[in-house]
């Protein structure tokens, strides 16, 4: 299932993103949407997860919580 992670401070890096969805199940992709001109995130990315329960865990554990000073939203996306 793929997640849709916004807020994110443009600090934040696709490896700190990937170790905090890690630790809730296993993430088979994760995508820190750039912007193509700067190289500067955007302030939102998209994480895979294939397991249902693990992906509900994620977002219940880490929708609103604070991650380098931005408060992070996480839902599911639409595909």
């Amino acid at each position: 299932m793929k997640l849709l992670v916004r807020n994110l401070s443009r600090a934040t890096t696709e490896h700190e993103l990937r170790t905090l969805f890690t630790a809730h199940g296993k993430v088979t992709t994760c995508n820190l949407v750039l912007d193509k001109e700067t190289g500067q995130s955007k302030g939102f990315a998209f994480v895979e997860m294939p397991n249902d329960i693990e992906v509900k865990g994620a977002i219940k554990a880490l929708n609103q919580t604070t991650v380098d000073k931005s408060k992070i939203r996480v839902k599911l996306a639409d595909t």
